[in-house]
């Protein structure tokens, strides 16, 4: 049995959704993102969110361009879609077998002001690039895509073999440790969860912290990695907002 090991809500450091989170949440989580008002009321009852509270919502979130309307219809905005995608991304990973290459990004533009830079910053982590000193990142490249062309206009990119033993170096990039902590944690929390709300909240934390996956080559990770059972606790629950939803299909798989 284990002893002083929390896996309730503190230990996962999970927070109560508001009426706003409840319907991101559960738009974020069905394909195409869009549902009526009608079954947008259903849904959110058990979460505590009445009709009246949801309709105010709704109308702060077509006001502030997080959704839009159609009749009786809410979906994401565009800016919300391309949250969508990273979230999609971080549930559904693309790899491909690691040859030992690793992608090297060199930040070469100057004078950029604290904004710009921590905007850039905030871009390359969501690449799943880490910073080995200021101004170069890099990761294996095991991840199939491309990096995109806009960044070619503040950095240069290379591929690499660092002389640097591959584990050493990813010990050095990545806390891979607190990640796992935390990942296990918030799986307790959402098998432990009672009711929907509390669900809810829990997969809300577990996208948010799949986000946070370099999505490293099993060779390079610790043992008992705890990413993939992460990622099929998520997708579960995709299937169970969309038989919720009482439309087949709606989850990418």
């Amino acid at each position: 049995m284990r002893m002083n090991v929390s896996s309730g809500p503190e230990a996962a450091g999970l927070r109560p959704l508001s009426a706003r989170s409840v319907v991101l949440s559960l738009l974020l989580a069905v394909h195409p993102p869009e549902l009526p008002v009608k079954d947008l009321v259903r849904l959110v009852e058990p979460f505590g969110v009445g009709g009246s509270t949801l309709r105010a919502a709704l109308s702060r979130m077509v006001a502030a361009g997080d959704l839009w309307r159609t009749d009786a219809v809410y979906g994401l905005s565009e800016r919300l879609l391309a949250r969508q995608r990273r979230q999609d991304d971080a549930v559904h990973p693309r790899t491909r077998v690691w040859d030992g290459d690793w992608e090297m990004v060199v930040i070469t533009a100057t004078g950029r002001g604290a904004a710009e830079r921590a905007e850039l910053r905030a871009r390359l982590t969501g690449l799943r690039l880490a910073e080995l000193r200021e101004g170069v990142w890099l990761r294996p490249a095991n991840l199939d895509r491309r990096l995109p062309a806009a960044l070619h206009e503040v950095a240069a990119t290379y591929t690499a073999r660092p002389d640097e033993p591959a584990h050493d170096l990813v010990e050095r990039l990545w806390p891979l440790s607190a990640w796992a902590v935390t990942a296990r944690a918030l799986l307790a929390s959402a098998a432990d969860a009672p009711r929907p709300a509390d669900r809810l909240t829990a997969f809300a934390a577990v996208v948010r912290h799949l986000l946070g996956d370099p999505v490293l080559p099993p060779a390079l990770l610790p043992p008992t990695w705890p990413g993939p059972d992460l990622r099929t606790a998520y997708a579960g629950y995709q299937r169970e907002v969309a038989a919720s939803v009482g439309v087949e299909g709606r989850v990418r798989g």
